[in-house]
């Protein structure tokens, strides 16, 4: 299979300034080497805490934000999009799009639904007219709207219907990968699943390349093929989603699956809920060591001193842990 997206040693740091001359004092990690690839029709989840550069990666990937350092491959040529600049990149920005957060934000509300999908066919000049008007209806079937809905303002729609406009503005350029940020955590739990039904159905037909961004592992378990845990900016585990999901390899996975729910009500009794202790480090100092060690049960004297290298383990699965090989960690 071949790898749509390949990010290498990517960093990005917001400098920190404090005095009256604003002097630098030091950066916030907010992503900090993170290696990370995914394959052309596959959907990579990328989950973690609020706050762990889930979002500023995304953000990192598609340059709407630069990174600090780093390298960022895209497509079968394995362009490098690092070293391009603004016109560079106009090739690539029809390729790779983004599924916003929030519905409500990221659509304009003085613009029609017709003219907010229409946008970016309009801007790249590839219809006008008719034509326009053609398309953008078909991109709203695409999504389970109408073709009447394009005379209507967003503030006419619910969350999950503006949620759907969204997606279609997204897909208008036919992009090979999509990145999609939190795209259902604002809305209600029966809605939830119509919106990941609706996008399981869009890779499938138009042969799309998800990264899907959360912060529920619920979700990512139904959705994704592969699975990569973030943590304090670092990718901390990452493999297949069965394999990660029912043999974890590093604590801080074990813990985000222990709040994951279980429809067995049998099963969810024996299961226990791992609590975190404290708080997760301030990205401008971040622990010596292995970032997770303050908040780790397992940890040890080599945590403390020692950052642990992401390591390969059988099943396709990468952890950086010390001692990946050796807990027994409880999975789903």
């Amino acid at each position: 299979m071949s790898t749509i997206l390949e990010v290498r040693n990517l960093k990005k740091y917001y400098p920190v300034r404090k005095g009256l001359w604003r002097r630098k004092r030091g950066d916030v990690r907010a992503v900090d080497g993170v290696d990370l690839h995914c394959d052309a029709g596959e959907t990579l989840g990328l989950a973690g805490e609020s706050g762990c550069g889930k979002t500023t990666l995304g953000r990192c990937v598609l340059k709407t934000i630069p990174s600090t350092e780093g390298d960022i491959y895209f497509g079968a040529e394995k362009a490098n999009l690092s070293s391009l600049d603004r016109r560079g990149m106009k090739p690539y920005r029809r390729r790779m799009q983004m599924v916003f957060q929030d519905p409500n934000s990221s659509l304009n509300p003085r613009m029609t639904v017709g003219d907010i999908v229409g946008e970016p066919l309009r801007v790249n000049g590839l219809a006008r007219g008719s034509e326009l008007e053609d398309q953008v209806a078909g991109l709203l079937a695409d999504v389970g709207l109408n073709a009447a809905d394009m005379r209507r303002y967003p503030h006419a729609f619910s969350g999950g219907q503006r949620q759907r406009i969204g997606i279609a503005r997204a897909l208008s350029l036919r992009p090979e990968l999509v990145i999609a940020d939190e795209p259902v955590s604002a809305l209600d739990v029966s809605v939830q699943s119509q919106i990941l039904n609706l996008l399981v159905s869009l890779k499938d037909r138009l042969d799309l390349s998800y990264i899907f961004i959360t912060h529920d592992l619920s979700v990512l378990q139904h959705i994704s093929d592969r699975v990569a845990i973030m943590y304090l900016g670092r990718i901390v585990e990452t493999g297949p989603s069965e394999q990660v999901y029912h043999n974890p390899l590093h604590p801080y996975t074990e813990a985000l699956i222990s709040a994951v729910p279980v429809a067995d009500p049998a099963v969810q009794k024996k299961r226990k809920r791992i609590a975190l202790p404290g708080d997760v480090p301030d990205p401008a100092s971040p622990p010596k060591g292995c970032y997770f060690h303050p908040r780790c049960r397992y940890a040890t004297d080599l945590c403390r001193e020692s950052d642990p290298p992401l390591k390969t383990y059988p099943g396709g699965v990468e952890a950086a842990c010390h001692y990946s090989d050796t807990l027994s960690l409880q999975g789903v």
